[in-house]
């Protein structure tokens, strides 16, 4: 990762070596540092012009000097900073800063006060370590030329510690803020990761939940529309099977027919609409499952029978729900599959749970053999969405009982 001094990264995309990760807060600050140079450079270039102690050539020379190395900054050296392109384009421009620097400085000392700007671009286009030698060579350069002037050694010996503690305070302050700016783009990165990993979250979360209400929904068709469909179908076969013989027949057959046609309408109508099935609309559950075990004796024949106990405690949309529809899979299969002559609904109120167990005297089957249908595949998702269990008690010929216990929350 690049670590020169830009506090941030770049204001759009930048590609190739050196590049730094894209941050438009920087780019939008860079004219900051455009003032900051711009005064620098100004104040510096018109105190050494009008100097008089100068001659006119040598202050024409400094002019010139000085907007050459604005024209270098703004045509070269700006670009690489606020974009924080760090490669061999750094070397460069420092080197072309030497080389208009080093000639002001021999025609007028004052020209040194230009390092308050040329040692902040030192760490904004090289590493610390290369950035700290141009430093230190451009310090040198003042301290050089006083050297060389003096008639006396000790005239240089302030000017050498001064420049001594400019390269150590501004060294510093130049690896610290590329530390702080390494760490601020890996804070960046980081930021950048967590964004993307809960966008992707989210998106894995939407998946789930359609998967889930599809889900439902298929389950819900199963309960309702499919066992709907079933129960009209062997009506009107009853039905045919009697339109010969027992008119009277036909029409109870028929009558039902229409009954659960209607009732399977109703179901479908309130799945389209997202509302809580027809059968708890205008009842409560207890009353639901009460016409629920009606309607099937009188559909099967068989001796149906449906009882609630305990103290009737209101239970909660999703649970009401649950347990009408495992009670209308658990008729199902009695009805298709269980050969029975009596089947009974209970319903019990407990201190913590509710309890439903749906008991026939069918002709039961081996649990080790059969593995569940779809029906109580999704009676067992189903009741487990509202944090319930479901058991299955069977034998061949012991006949069926469904449990299914809910906590009230």
């Amino acid at each position: 990762m690049s670590d020169h001094l830009p506090l941030a990264g770049p204001a759009g995309p930048v590609s190739g070596p050196g590049a730094r990760p894209e941050n438009p807060g920087w780019a939008d600050r860079f004219w900051l540092w455009d003032a900051y140079f711009a005064v620098t450079g100004v104040g510096v270039g018109t105190v050494v012009v009008a100097d008089p102690r100068h001659p006119g050539p040598a202050r024409l020379g400094v002019a010139v000097l000085f907007v050459a190395l604005g024209a270098w900054y703004l045509a070269f050296g700006r670009p690489l900073m606020r974009d924080g392109i760090e490669n061999w384009r750094g070397y460069v421009y420092l080197a072309g800063v030497v080389v208009l620097y080093v000639p002001a400085v021999l025609l007028s000392g004052s020209t040194s006060f230009l390092l308050f700007a040329l040692c902040p671009q030192a760490f904004m286009v090289l590493p610390a370590a290369p950035a700290v030698v141009a430093v230190v060579l451009l310090n040198a350069v003042h301290v050089g030329v006083l050297a060389v002037r003096a008639r006396d050694l000790a005239e240089v010996t302030a000017p050498l510690l001064i420049a001594a503690l400019v390269v150590v305070v501004v060294s510093m302050i130049g690896i610290w803020s590329q530390r702080t700016v390494a760490e601020s783009d890996r804070r960046a990165e980081l930021i950048a990761e967590l964004n993307r990993s809960r966008d992707e979250v989210a998106r894995l979360s939407r998946q789930a939940g359609v998967t889930a209400e599809r889900q439902r929904l298929a389950a819900d068709i199963h309960d309702t529309v499919a066992q709907g469909l079933s129960s009209v179908v062997m009506l009107i076969q009853a039905a045919d099977a009697d339109l010969d013989r027992d008119p009277s027949s036909v029409r109870r057959h028929l009558g039902l027919a229409v009954d659960t046609a209607r009732d399977s309408l109703a179901e479908v109508r309130a799945l389209v609409a997202a509302l809580t099935p027809g059968a708890l609309t205008a009842s409560p559950l207890a009353q639901a499952l009460h016409r629920l075990v009606e309607r099937f004796g009188r559909e099967t024949g068989l001796a149906a029978r449906c009882t609630a106990g305990g103290a009737i405690r209101p239970l909660g949309t999703s649970i009401e729900v649950v347990l009408l529809r495992a009670t209308q899979e658990a008729l199902a299969n009695v009805r298709r599959h269980a050969a029975a002559g009596a089947v009974t609904v209970r319903l019990d109120h407990g201190p913590d749970t509710v309890v439903l167990q749906v008991v026939d005297d069918g002709a039961g089957f081996d649990q080790d053999d059969t593995g569940d249908g779809y029906g109580l595949a999704a009676m067992r998702a189903r009741v487990a969405q509202v944090r319930g269990t479901l058991t299955v008690r069977s034998g061949a010929g012991e006949g069926t009982t469904i449990r299914v216990e809910v906590p009230y929350s």
